[in-house]
């Protein structure tokens, strides 16, 4: 069995794009895109769920891992990629979380919207006025 294992591993090492498709410079990053993937999707979510230093934390996360991808030997150009992507949403991320929570996009979210109670109670007298003059 040891022997039909050998074969195989070395039918697979030969092929150079059979070789980098059984490698960790692959299947690492391929894992790995599910991070940047979940912030790109959440930048469709309300800012007020975004948690500053989970934000805070995966931007260095992925600046130091865009610079690790590079300084191995052999440079991995598909985790600088996931990395890169990260960087990306997690910068977008962290720059709504600023707007909603520190520079005012929160006050201005709830100026722009009436109150829910209020509201409620202006469409309740419309139906009662509306009722009263017929």
């Amino acid at each position: 069995m040891a022997a039909f294992i050998k074969a195989i591993n070395a039918r697979i090492r030969a092929n150079p794009a059979l070789d980098y498709l059984c490698s960790t410079h692959f299947w690492g990053p391929a894992s790995n895109f599910g991070i940047p993937v979940a912030a790109v999707l959440d930048t469709q979510k309300s800012p007020d769920l975004i948690s500053g230093q989970m934000t805070g934390a995966l931007i260095i996360y992925s600046a130091t891992f865009m610079r690790y991808s590079l300084a191995v030997t052999p440079k991995n150009y598909l985790l600088f990629l996931c990395h890169f992507v990260n960087e990306g949403s997690q910068l977008t991320q962290g720059y709504r979380y600023m707007k909603w929570h520190h520079w005012g996009g929160k006050q201005e979210a709830e100026a722009a919207s009436p109150s829910q109670p209020a509201a409620a109670v202006g469409k309740v007298e419309a139906a009662v006025k509306e009722a009263a003059s017929k």
